[in-house]
């Protein structure tokens, strides 16, 4: 897999940020990491973070038997990936090692159901921040079709130490 290093200066497009970068700027792994690339990435403005969705997903046993349908709370997850990530790849590499955590969600809404075979197509903008607090639109989109949005709070912190 190639790496993508991002540009520098600010407004320019990172064309593909692989899973690789993805997992050093986030610390989500299997079976906790939804998203599996970032496309169209403007550092300290927007991303699109895209979500290959399998039959493999270990929820889909039961979400539901004989009708797999993706949890609303799992592509609310993958939204704020796709922002955390932008926020570290915004903040370079001293924010590595960060963690960008959850402080709210407003406006949550479900369009459509999720299922094995989709893509969803993460887009997430920045509409502000101040200092280490970051404020996102959010639509996650398959073929082209809004299936959820949210408006996303997130802070970056120093990471606690395991216990």
């Amino acid at each position: 897999m190639v790496e993508i290093t991002p540009p520098q200066g600010p407004g320019q497009t990172i064309d593909v940020v692989d899973v690789l970068r993805i997992m050093r700027s986030i610390p989500h792994r299997y079976p906790f990491l939804l998203i599996d690339r970032m496309v169209d990435v403007v550092p300290a403005t927007s991303a699109i973070g895209i979500k290959n969705v399998t039959i493999n997903e270990p929820y889909f046993t039961g979400h539901f038997p004989g009708r797999p349908v993706m949890p609303g709370v799992l592509i609310i997850e993958s939204m704020a990936q796709t922002a955390g990530a932008l926020v570290v790849i915004t903040l370079g590499p001293e924010a590595e090692g960060k963690v960008v955590y959850f402080m709210s969600i407003d406006g949550a809404k479900f369009r459509k159901p999720v299922m094995p075979g989709d893509q969803i197509r993460i887009h997430v903008t920045k509409e502000r921040n101040r200092g280490p607090v970051w404020k996102f639109s959010a639509e996650a989109k398959v073929d082209g079709a809004v299936v959820a949005e949210a408006v996303i709070t997130a802070m970056i912190m120093d990471r606690a130490e395991p216990i």
